[in-house]
């Protein structure tokens, strides 16, 4: 009896790898990604600098870009798109960082030149458009680069912003992004305020379809 079971069993496992034979082409596995290190490719290593942000929010992600404005036309430095759940922990991320800055080197500050005299007038609001047509892109920040983590530092001068894509088998820094310390308070008030839009879209209209073409609002500083 023992012998027949036994001589089943076999007979069922023959069967099982006849059976996937042909499937040897087709390979389909289930992975978990952990984020222990991130290859920095050569050509973003050395990062970029940046004087400003854009902040643009659509129905399913965020793109940042990056400004540097030290000559006309102000320049697009990077491109990064974020997913909206990756938003809302590098808010947390910068804003627990900012305050292990400033109680190791006090509050980031502007100089007082860039600071708006009193009595100022504030800067009007521009549209996406007229703020787009007075930036230029580099050939390859059209489109941006994607990123599901950020791994943010600092130094007394300034901070430091990985963007990651954690994708297997290997996490790979997609756009390093340097801010002068005294920007990075308005890039957080920025963050959320972008974040904020977001969120009241998503209280007050149903989940719609996914679009032809997406819609962006926009946050500056």
């Amino acid at each position: 009896m023992q012998d027949d079971e036994f001589s089943e069993e076999e007979n069922k496992d023959k069967e099982r790898r006849e059976d996937h034979q042909g499937d040897n082409d087709i390979q389909s596995q289930e992975v978990q990604h952990q984020h222990i290190g991130a290859l920095v490719p050569e050509k973003v290593a050395r990062g970029v600098f940046s004087t400003g942000a854009v902040i643009l929010n659509g129905n399913f992600e965020f793109v940042i870009d990056f400004l540097l404005r030290m000559n006309r036309p102000h320049q697009v430095a990077a491109r990064v798109v974020l997913p909206p759940q990756v938003v809302a922990r590098m808010i947390q991320a910068l804003s627990e960082n900012l305050t292990n800055y400033t109680q190791r080197f006090g509050e980031p500050k502007l100089p007082d030149a860039c600071l708006p005299k009193p009595g100022q007038p504030p800067q009007p609001q521009v549209s996406a458009e007229e703020l787009y047509e007075q930036l230029k892109f580099g050939q390859t920040d059209m489109w941006g680069a994607y990123a599901n983590a950020v791994m943010i530092g600092h130094s007394p001068t300034e901070f430091s912003f990985d963007f990651i894509t954690t994708f297997f088998p290997r996490s790979v820094v997609s756009n390093r992004v340097f801010l002068a310390a005294p920007n990075v308070p308005r890039f957080l008030e920025s963050l959320k305020h972008s974040y904020g839009q977001f969120q009241q879209k998503l209280r007050q209209q149903p989940p719609p379809p996914p679009p032809d073409t997406d819609t962006f609002d926009t946050t500056q500083f």
